[in-house]
């Protein structure tokens, strides 16, 4: 490939109409997933609130054993599945590598790996756990750009050929510790629009890329491909469109150097929410800037498991607080998970989780309108279980009815970066009991459920 060979930006497509492609795409996969479950009685509600009801009503608080009440997950590995489906119908020229450090959970991988995708990972501990699923090496990335010596070659001894790379302290590294490797030169990334900026701390600048594939040549080092990231939870579609021409731009420098760029990876990034409108943009870009020889994979993470995981907290404490003068009253309510727990995605991963209602005195709810918060109900604050003022995880948050010691809450879409990150602060556990569904039968099948 040739400078004169990069294709030219004649027009930047608006975001009107790349919003109205998303809408379009939305609607139609929507459309296909009511018509799949309306006729069925396992639905993906169903099957987890019956999991929910099913674990909480087996608990009583007055006899049980030090932990059998402790915070859960139920996790519908259905979700997992209908998302990489998902995945192949709008990015059917992109292979999923699984960001492992967002949720770890074996089964999932164990799926994953089933449905044939190649698997990111961040340190020898990941790489492990994938290989001992009989994942092959060639499906693995280590996707670090800063590697520990010792990580190095164990990913040699292993057969875990693709790495990435940003700076030349990180080459001369590789030649002494593992000069067969397979090169991928991550470059820097407007993330400004994502939850959380990495090229802050990743990715080599446009100015230094040179450079870099000349030292690669001079080390006689494999460099084969690319690979960037827009920022995890990114939001701005344009920015894959800039990241790919930047791309393109470093396919052309490596050619001169007489490098076989054969894949570009392009991060992650992906959310739930905004898929269709990154995946139409990307698709667009890949097509018009990088040959039909290129592979190309990409790193999600919380699109794949973000929705799959639903978690259930019970209230270990409540403090009344009095109103002066109008006679009200509010309540601190206290739960046996919090920010160094399962809620760690509120600080590092800039959530906000929603509390529901899952049981209260007798009666066990869940998906019905006495879940929900009301904007004159009851007013509370709810705090986790650390001795830390920060442990917070909602300000005001307000309920059509009282909360008492030994009701449970549950919140949705806690499969990204909870677990993974969830810390023994106080002694607390971080080993929490993952009940498992799958609400598609593609996935009952793999799994043998």
């Amino acid at each position: 490939m040739s400078p004169s060979a990069i294709a030219t930006i004649e027009t930047t497509p608006s975001l009107t109409s790349i919003h109205s492609y998303y809408e379009n795409s939305k609607s139609s996969y929507i459309k296909h997933f009511n018509e799949h479950y309306n006729h069925g009685v396992n639905t993906p509600k169903r099957l987890i609130g019956e999991a929910l009801k099913e674990r909480v009503e087996s608990i009583d608080h007055d006899v049980c054993e030090p932990g059998d009440e402790d915070t859960f997950f139920v996790a519908d590995l259905g979700e997992v599945y209908r998302q990489h489906m998902r995945w192949k119908l709008n990015l059917p020229r992109v292979k999923p590598f699984y960001a492992v450090k967002c949720n770890p959970d074996p089964q999932v991988i164990r799926l994953l790996a089933e449905l044939g995708t190649g698997f990111d990972c961040a340190s020898k501990g990941e790489i492990e756990q994938v290989l001992k699923m009989d994942v092959d090496p060639s499906r693995i990335i280590y996707a670090q750009p800063c590697k520990t010596n010792s990580y190095v070659r164990y990913a040699a001894s292993q057969g875990v050929k693709k790495m990435t790379f940003d700076n030349t302290d990180e080459l001369y590294k590789i030649k002494t510790l593992y000069p067969g490797a397979e090169l991928f030169l991550r470059i820097s990334t407007d993330d400004s629009s994502s939850l959380c900026r990495l090229s802050l701390k990743f990715g080599a600048a446009m100015d230094s890329t040179e450079d870099l594939l000349a030292l690669a040549k001079e080390l006689n080092l494999n460099v084969v491909g690319v690979s960037f990231h827009v920022g995890s939870g990114a939001s701005d579609p344009l920015a894959f469109l800039k990241a790919v021409q930047d791309a393109r731009k470093v396919f052309d420098q490596a050619a001169r150097y007489g490098f076989f760029m054969h894949t570009l990876d392009v991060g992650g990034g992906f959310s739930s929410e905004t898929f269709e409108v990154m995946a139409g943009v990307l698709s667009e870009a890949l097509d018009k800037y990088i040959p039909g020889h290129v592979s190309v994979i990409g790193e999600p993470g919380r699109y794949y498991v973000a929705a799959a995981f639903t978690l259930a907290c019970h209230i270990i404490s409540r403090r009344t607080i009095e109103h002066s003068g109008n006679g009200e009253k509010s309540y601190m309510v206290y739960l046996n998970d919090g920010l160094y727990g399962n809620f760690s995605s509120i600080m590092f991963d800039h959530q906000n989780p929603i509390a529901q209602v899952l049981r209260s005195g007798e009666r066990t709810y869940f998906d019905t309108s006495a879940a929900q918060d009301s904007t004159d109900g009851i007013e509370y604050s709810i705090w986790g279980p650390t001795c830390d003022g920060i442990d917070r995880i909602a300000e005001s948050i307000r309920f059509g009815h009282t909360l008492d010691v030994g009701d449970w809450l549950y919140f949705e879409n806690m499969g990204a970066y909870t677990k993974c990150s969830a810390t023994r602060f106080n002694g607390f556990t971080d080993a929490h009991d993952v009940i498992y569904v799958a609400s598609e039968p593609g996935a009952k099948a793999l799994l043998g459920m």
